[in-house]
């Protein structure tokens, strides 16, 4: 997703105590970064913030960590972060965003950091065929999470893409994950829980279905 520069993005990062910019440094021990232990959950991805926002407000006994490599994605991640949390007269105790390259993603994480739960939220499709093992869902990529998802842990996937999810299906079962849950139109499945991105909202009002699954890491 392109997205314009703000310049007031890197300065307020550079302030906020929920942002992290090095996480390298944190590489085998996230577990002792947030303020409690508990599970951690991680979205790859994490654009404007509107999914981490919620869902880490939601779930105050689940530690969050939101992954993104643009500082204007960032930026606004932060603001909506604190808006909801305010809002809500809450603490931003259970989450951090995290500055770091997705392909690179073992760069900040490795078998120490048990991540029970992976969300991947319309990523690019990278439709073109040389481009496609940079998707997060490839084969590839799938091996890197292994690494650190908890055996029994899971990955929750949505797109709008057709070609994307119908090729998602192939890597995941390639990479060893079982897909325990699947839908071409999640919508109509009327699913309490689902909380919609800002790109889940936009596809939806043009009469987009959204494409979803949960794999599972069996080890």
């Amino acid at each position: 997703m392109r997205i314009r520069k703000r310049a007031w993005a890197r300065p307020e990062l550079e302030k906020c105590n929920f942002y992290v910019d090095i996480p390298q440094q944190n590489k085998g021990k996230w577990n002792d970064i947030f303020e409690k232990k508990q599970p951690i959950h991680i979205e790859l991805g994490c654009g404007k913030g509107g999914f981490i926002s919620k869902i880490a407000l939601q779930n105050p006994n689940i530690n969050y960590i939101a992954v993104d490599l643009i500082d204007a994605m960032l930026g606004l991640a932060k603001r909506n972060i604190e808006q909801t949390y305010t809002l809500a007269n809450r603490k931003i105790d259970n989450v951090l965003i995290v500055r770091c390259d997705i392909e690179r993603i073992l760069s900040m994480l490795d078998e120490n950091d048990v991540i029970d739960r992976i969300y991947i939220n319309f990523c690019n499709p990278w439709p073109r065929g040389k481009h496609q093992k940079k998707r997060l869902t490839h084969t590839k990529q799938l091996a890197l999470y292994k690494v650190f998802l908890k055996k029994g842990g899971k990955i929750y996937f949505k797109t709008d893409d057709d070609g994307l999810f119908t090729a998602s299906l192939r890597y995941f079962e390639e990479a060893g994950y079982e897909i325990i849950s699947k839908t071409y139109d999640l919508h109509a499945e009327n699913i309490k829980d689902n909380i919609q991105t800002e790109h889940e909202k936009m596809f939806s009002e043009q009469g987009i279905k959204i494409k979803a699954l949960i794999a599972q890491f069996v080890g």
